[in-house]
């Protein structure tokens, strides 16, 4: 294949175009536009509660105008603390209109991260919820707020679960101590009148400066700030949005993180972009999930492997409705091809899986809605997306088809680069490709496969072992809900393997049963030297293993026997 050939758009279902046009507008203008076409049709629902487009943009509006009486300017950093919820997309698009720069953080961060990335990115403002308030009076002694914002869940909430909500909320988290110094205001009271909204159109923002920061997860080292333009969001939601034929009327579950690429793009920005309904979550729950679709009757939804691994082991999963459902995807994670095979049988729909990076906001390939889908692949790239399969050897020769190499991309929603740390961009963006450090394989169709992380490639006595390909072994077993396999340092063979499971419920799994199943499937070098069986795994926000972690855990068990 030639460099610039793209074989993969022969499969690109009939409503795909092979290229875009894309708008030179900043995010909060492309999306703008939907809500001045259909002002009256719903945007959000939340627990049954329904906003229109003008609801939605009048609120936009009057936050707007209140951050921008409180000092906020263009190019200001504001670091959103948010679960999904009306109030992040309030808050968001109210950034994205003053042109400051929002900053996603976890809900889950603990001090620690909240401090590093206050301090990597200058950040004086802050929007977060209340529950989250004894985080926050520990974080603001260590960094210099100018800002601080407080929202509460139930104040979208429909009468009566927003009254009984705050009863709920106290079983799992901590009172509010919302400490009322100068500095600190509710959402609510910081919505200003409309008829005193400022005169905007002296704050020019270039389509080309950054519009939001997300922090890598560090699943592979020092969290990073991935910088993305404007015009990068806008790119990804109109692949997005043409890739799964969206259309005025069409509605999104979003149950995953908006303060994740995955859950931006996919889920707030292509959706509104559209004229859709976002019927928003604020987190994962398999039960609230299936009944929400039973309910709320989207269109499409889309989630990690974990989810649907949850989903499919609740007994009653055929009680619930979910035939309004016009596609399920799954990405941010390699789905394994037995828990694919259960989830669409049980749901009687297909599972597109998908493949992206925040590097490049998010979603970059899929397998097609309506034609040739490849189970195991993570389909094809999306229409002005260029894909390579490099070697891994110097990164610079395309690998023969079915070759294992690094997976090497070109886009118009490529990253600006990674915050404060030059050398990290330069290492990723080479001569124009971002580099993924993902091993993949490409078959004659421009179908791609991920392997698995470059990082995570495993050496054992001289042998290379993907992980990846052990977790789907793994997750054959009758009695494994969970799985993931994790190298660790050993004195002879330079590596090893160990594999950590989690039994479906009601069943008891012996370690020496799951290791003799790997070694009638496995080459024996692959077969993990131990099994150890656990409540859980650890995992990201949105649902990935973090081997990691695993690994650290070990280490620290090594270096404590030692002591």
């Amino acid at each position: 294949m030639t460099l610039f050939e793209r074989p993969w758009q022969k499969h690109y279902d009939a409503h795909v175009p092979k290229s875009l046009e894309y708008p030179r507008l900043t995010i909060y203008e492309f999306l703008e536009r939907t809500a001045l076409k259909q002002p009256d049709d719903p945007a959000l629902e939340f627990f049954g509660r329904q906003t229109s487009y003008s609801e939605l943009f009048v609120k936009v509006d009057r936050f707007a105008a209140g951050l921008w009486e409180m000092g906020l300017r263009p190019r200001d950093r504001v670091i959103l603390l948010l679960p999904n919820c009306p109030q992040f997309v309030v808050a968001y698009l109210a950034v994205m209109k003053i042109g400051a720069v929002a900053v996603m953080a976890n809900p889950l961060n603990v001090e620690r991260e909240l401090i590093f990335k206050f301090k990597d990115c200058g950040a004086e403002t802050l929007i977060a919820l209340d529950l989250l308030s004894f985080r926050v009076n520990k974080v603001k002694a260590e960094v210099p707020l100018k800002r601080i914002i407080y929202t509460r869940l139930q104040d979208e909430m429909p009468f009566p679960i927003s009254l009984v909500f705050p009863f709920v909320a106290r079983k799992t988290s901590p009172k509010p101590e919302i400490d009322w110094d100068g500095r600190t205001r509710w959402m609510k009271d910081v919505m200003i009148a409309e008829t005193t909204l400022p005169d905007w159109r002296e704050q020019a923002i270039s389509p080309d400066e950054m519009a939001v920061l997300i922090y890598s997860g560090g699943t592979t080292g020092v969290s990073k700030g991935i910088m993305l333009s404007h015009y990068a969001l806008v790119c990804n939601a109109m692949q997005v949005g043409a890739w799964g034929e969206l259309r005025n009327g069409d509605s999104f579950l979003a149950v995953l993180p908006f303060f994740h690429g995955f859950g931006l793009s996919v889920g707030l920005n292509a959706t509104l972009s559209k004229g859709g309904r976002l019927v928003i979550l604020p987190k994962f729950d398999a039960k609230l999930l299936l009944k929400t679709i039973h309910e709320a009757r989207p269109t499409f939804f889309a989630g990690v492997p974990t989810m649907f691994i949850a989903m499919k082991e609740l007994p009653d999963f055929r009680k619930y409705d979910i035939s309004s459902l016009r596609a399920i995807f799954c990405g941010a994670a390699p789905m394994p091809l037995e828990v694919m095979r259960e989830f669409e049988e049980l749901a009687g729909a297909p599972l597109i899986e998908g493949f992206g990076l925040t590097e490049i906001v998010t979603a970059i390939c899929c397998n097609p809605m309506h034609g040739v889908r490849k189970p195991g692949t993570v389909g094809i790239p999306f229409p002005d997306i260029d894909a390579r399969i490099v070697d891994l050897e110097t990164g610079t020769r395309d690998v023969a088809e079915g070759k294992e190499g690094e997976l090497i991309l070109k886009g118009p929603d490529m990253m600006l680069g990674y915050l404060n740390q030059p050398a990290a961009t330069a290492e990723t963006i080479q001569n124009g490709w971002l580099y993924t450090g993902d091993i993949c394989t490409r078959d004659a169709d421009g179908y791609i496969r991920v392997v698995d992380r470059k990082k995570d490639l495993v050496i054992v006595s001289g042998f290379n072992v993907f992980p990846r390909e052990i977790d789907e072994v793994l997750h054959q077993h009758p009695k494994v809900q969970d799985a993931v396999a994790v190298g660790l340092p050993h004195p002879v063979k330079g590596e090893y393997l160990k594999a950590y499971v989690v039994a479906k419920a009601g069943q008891a799994i012996d370690p020496n049963e799951v290791l003799a199943f790997l070694k009638e499937r496995l080459t024996p070098y692959m077969v993990p030297k131990e099994v150890e069986v656990r409540d859980d795994l650890p995992k990201s926000m949105i649902g990935k293993v973090l081997r990691r972690a695993l690994k650290e855990e070990e280490m620290a068990k090594s270096k404590a026997a030692q002591s």
